[in-house]
């Protein structure tokens, strides 16, 4: 036997038992380590009653079950509730919830309006019945700095589309400007990586950096809010008896706020004559992203994933047919690019892609995204 247990590695009274085991037709296989008696353990005729009072309850929850057998049978030392989930779960008492995917987010917009053109905000006044009973969603994109009214047009749905179309034409009549300020509704924004949206990535292919104000915070888009207030009062109370009636309405009242209507805050001036179209125009072609020769590019395919190290890393739909690039910033840790913006980043050893504050990633003097990998925060120096 102890030449035995050398050839194996083992001590002498693990030999002994192993032989033990064998010789007794247990065979050689692992047991079980649960321990014999449990001094903790809910004692059978409580649990018991436990399953049978939650078969006559089965809406109720542990602490709801606690209380009430409390009230019924003061004297039993029932267990507390953390243990009845337990003694429910593993009757099969409980159904599990499918844990919701709560995406990041960017974190509170910081951009400064100090200049036209610097930040434009985008939103959807709430929706109302215009003439015969369409549903009429107007949307308004206004210069933070001047308060310029850019657009403000009725549309028959809150679609991608249909807010591409008039994005469109009000960056072909007054340029791109730096910053586009939403909030985290679609079409402007997403439930995948770093809220993205089919818009928003248009956007970072344009040079436009996508801004997201809180969840909840509609404070911090205080300007474009109290533009509403006034575009439903004289506009939608009532509303126009026809839908081209409606459209004109809304025509005439971005002419009088641009042009004839003085705003306090700009010292009673009209916000036509403070605001200027941008010095950056609109692109005939969208330009294909450029980056630095030591990044590595990869291709997302159409279910939104990337190869990367012999693994499938999902990132988002919305970037199906993308070119991004991957910048290492520590260890297993690297920063995911689209364009001049980094959109989040991807840990190695997890295999998962994670959201990230959108900032500019150029070299050469601009902010450069940076992670640690418990504080995931920008690089502001």
């Amino acid at each position: 036997m102890t030449e035995l247990c050398e050839r194996y590695g083992v001590s002498r009274k693990t030999g002994y038992k192993w032989l033990a085991r064998y010789q007794s037709a247990q065979g050689v296989a692992e047991l079980s380590r649960r321990p014999h008696h449990s001094p903790t353990a809910v004692p059978p005729d409580i649990e018991a009653r436990l399953i049978r009072f939650r078969q006559a309850h089965p809406l109720w929850g542990p602490k709801k079950l606690r209380a009430e057998l409390q009230k019924l049978d003061p004297t039993t030392p029932w267990p507390a509730g953390s243990t009845i989930s337990r003694v429910l779960k593993r009757r099969g008492l409980v159904r599990m919830r499918r844990r919701r995917h709560r995406p990041g987010h960017p974190g509170r917009p910081l951009t400064t309006m100090d200049q036209p053109n610097a930040v434009w905000s985008i939103d959807f006044k709430g929706q109302f019945r215009a003439g015969l009973g369409a549903w009429c969603y107007p949307l308004t994109i206004v210069d933070g700095y001047s308060r310029f009214l850019l657009a403000c047009d009725a549309l028959r749905q809150p679609s991608t589309a249909a807010a591409r179309a008039v994005l469109e034409r009000v960056f072909r009549r007054y340029g791109l400007p730096t910053v586009v300020r939403s909030d985290n509704g679609a079409p402007f924004a997403g439930t995948g990586l770093s809220r993205l949206s089919r818009l928003s990535v248009w956007w970072m292919r344009l040079g436009i950096r996508p801004e997201l104000i809180e969840l909840a915070s509609p404070q911090q888009n205080g300007r474009h809010e109290r533009l509403h207030k006034t575009l439903k009062a004289e506009t939608a109370r009532p509303p126009a008896a026809t839908w081209a009636a409606q459209v004109r309405r809304f025509q005439r009242f971005r002419a009088r706020y641009n042009f004839a209507r003085p705003h306090e805050a700009l010292q009673q001036q009209y916000p036509g004559t403070v605001f200027h179209p941008s010095s950056r125009p609109y692109p005939t072609t969208l330009p294909a992203p450029e980056y630095p020769a030591t990044w590595t590019p990869r291709r997302v395919y159409d279910s939104g994933e990337i190869e990367w190290r012999g693994h499938r890393i999902w990132l988002s739909e919305v970037l199906a047919r993308e070119t991004i690039a991957l910048h290492e910033v520590a260890d297993g840790v690297w920063n995911l690019h689209l364009g001049a913006f980094a959109i989040g980043y991807l840990d190695e050893r997890r295999r998962r892609a994670m959201a990230a504050p959108l900032w500019p990633t150029r070299e050469g003097g601009a902010r450069v995204h940076t992670h640690a990998r418990a504080d995931c925060q920008p690089n502001r120096k």
